[in-house]
């Protein structure tokens, strides 16, 4: 299990993203929180990183949990979030982020991991797994 072979130091608070204006389109705060950090892999130099977003929905609580991983080597779930699943989608061609009618944290907390290390903005300095 992941979450049991990192280190526990951090706190939600640590990683929550209260605004975001960085990318075109995507309002700077949203009616959900968002987190985004690290898990460092202990006893490695591997840190994966994830996106977290509470449920659009005023039990987020309540909501169940997906957890997405893009599949193929080398292919980043934050693909998932920007172009397919998230709040806000990236359409081919476009230079903004339009609202996605259809985004999974309408009724789900959603967790975009990108795995492997490498990948992303998941980090490894290939010296523990070349």
């Amino acid at each position: 299990m992941l979450v049991s072979s990192t280190s526990a130091y951090r706190t939600a608070a640590d990683d929550l993203v209260p605004t975001l204006n960085a990318l075109p389109g995507w309002p700077a705060t949203t009616p959900f929180k968002i987190y985004s950090g690290f898990l460092p892999i202990t006893g490695t130099t591997k840190d994966i990183h994830y996106v977290f977003l509470e449920a659009n929905t005023t039990e987020f609580a309540k909501a169940p949990l997906v957890v997405w991983f893009n599949g193929g080597p080398g292919c980043s779930s934050m693909l998932g979030l920007l172009q397919e699943t998230g709040p806000y989608v990236l359409e081919a061609g476009a230079t903004e982020y339009t609202w996605n009618n259809y985004t999974w944290n309408n009724e789900t907390n959603m967790l975009y991991i990108e795995q492997p290390a490498g990948v992303g903005y998941s980090t490894c300095d290939n010296k523990t797994a070349p």
